[in-house]
């Protein structure tokens, strides 16, 4: 934590979910941290702490980042995006709403990790084929699904949206 003993801070202003924040965050301290321990944002999780297994994936400026690796300072000025604020009108997002209907969530501890990469990947590729949703869950570990239904809700969402935008 910031002010232990010898430890410097810095102070940084950003944006989570679009609510502003000002924070002094210590040299050795994570985004994952900062989200969880100061800002209570519970959905990205602490899994490898390597940045291998995708479950602490945020969206920083509009990228997937892992969010266990990269220091708090670096995020001065920047925006975040976690699971939290993906439903930030109270209504579930296409994305959200395929997972339920998929079947796509099963015991929960991947899923805010997979839905931000998924998020940008139907941000960036509107019309993904199943093997542009597959290279982008590449850096995701899910132990449970076997990724079939996380890939049919993900193309099953882009058509809603595609469908949505049209009408």
């Amino acid at each position: 934590m910031p002010g232990a003993a010898g430890e410097q801070s810095v102070s940084i202003r950003l944006i989570v979910n679009e609510r502003r924040h000002q924070l002094d965050v210590g040299a050795g301290e994570t985004l994952l941290s900062m989200l969880r321990e100061r800002l209570s944002l519970l959905g990205p999780k602490e899994a490898c702490c390597e940045g291998e297994c995708g479950a602490c994936t945020v969206l920083m400026d509009g990228a997937p980042v892992a969010s266990c690796i990269l220091a708090a300072g670096s995020t001065n000025g920047r925006t975040v995006l976690t699971v939290e604020g993906l439903a930030g009108t109270g209504e579930l997002t296409a994305l959200q709403q395929a997972f339920v209907s998929h079947a796509a969530v099963q015991c929960g501890y991947c899923t805010p990790g997979v839905l931000m990469v998924l998020t940008a990947l139907l941000e960036d590729t509107p019309d993904p084929s199943e093997a542009d949703v597959r290279r982008a869950l590449a850096g995701t570990i899910c132990r449970c699904t076997g990724y079939q239904q996380i890939v049919e809700a993900a193309l099953d969402a882009a058509q809603l949206m595609i469908r949505a935008a049209t009408s």
